[in-house]
């Protein structure tokens, strides 16, 4: 038997977080999802964690030729998280609590909210089109 598919007006809304993350080794997407769940688990435990829905969708290494930050000596990463539109402000809550990846300093900014990932990529992330 077939599993059919659930219709779009009985689907969670979503909303995309647009992050910032500076620190001082260099972080992958794997680093990323770690971190972010980690963090949630610490603050709302399992069950509120699931309620969130956090999907790590892109994250970009941002480099010199970039429109990132090149004279602060620090890694900084570019990405966006997926969650529902409900639950909004507790995931905007995750972020500012991550502080520490493999004892060194780590800072995560929301740099915006966008209910698309195209709009969040052209309004917040803004990178050249030769990296999309």
């Amino acid at each position: 038997m077939k599993l059919k598919i659930l219709p779009t007006h009985l689907r969670d809304k979503k909303r995309y977080i647009a992050f910032e993350a500076f620190s001082e080794i260099p972080l992958q997407r794997d680093d990323v999802i770690s971190l972010v769940t980690d963090s949630s688990l610490n603050l709302y435990g399992a069950c509120g964690t699931s309620q969130l829905g956090l999907w790590v969708v892109k994250v970009w290494n941002c480099h010199d030729t970039d429109n990132c930050y090149p004279a602060t000596g620090k890694h900084v990463v570019k990405g966006i998280i997926r969650c529902k539109r409900d639950e909004l402000d507790r995931a905007r809550a995750v972020l500012p609590t991550i502080n520490k990846f493999h004892g060194k300093n780590v800072v995560f900014h929301t740099l915006g909210i966008s209910g698309t990932i195209k709009a969040a990529i052209t309004n917040f992330i803004k990178l050249k089109a030769a990296d999309e």
